[in-house]
């Protein structure tokens, strides 16, 4: 990619599971980098989504509003608003909604082609 490119906000792509929503901002597939991808993450009250991991990329997950348990392999961090948590490739990782409103969290990751395997 050698060109800056908007991508509007009505064009950002929608996933929908049981547990909640993503959303993708920037990634290879839109066709806006060739480098990362960047999303958002809403997760139910009481939901979490499965456990998975990232063969080809890092994880950064940032908590914009809301309480989560995120599991990493064998270990869990509780998380509140404005806290950040990096996940090596690899890991299996979860994050479950902690509290009683939707969990907002901005999540990147280290290409543009992300991986997702389950457990």
């Amino acid at each position: 990619m050698k060109e800056t490119m908007v991508l509007k906000a009505n064009k950002a792509f929608v996933e929908e599971f049981d547990w909640g929503k993503l959303y993708w901002f920037v990634s290879g597939k839109l066709g806006n980098s060739d480098k990362m991808t960047i999303g958002k993450c809403i997760i139910k009250p009481g939901c979490k989504n499965p456990r998975h991991r990232h063969s080809n990329c890092q994880e950064v997950l940032h908590v914009l509003s809301g309480k989560i348990i995120h599991y990493v392999e064998d270990e869990y961090f509780q998380m509140g608003t404005g806290d950040t948590i990096t996940i090596p490739s690899g890991l299996l990782h979860s994050a479950k909604n902690a509290g009683s409103e939707d969990a907002i969290l901005m999540i990147a990751f280290s290409s543009a082609e992300r991986k997702t395997e389950g457990e």
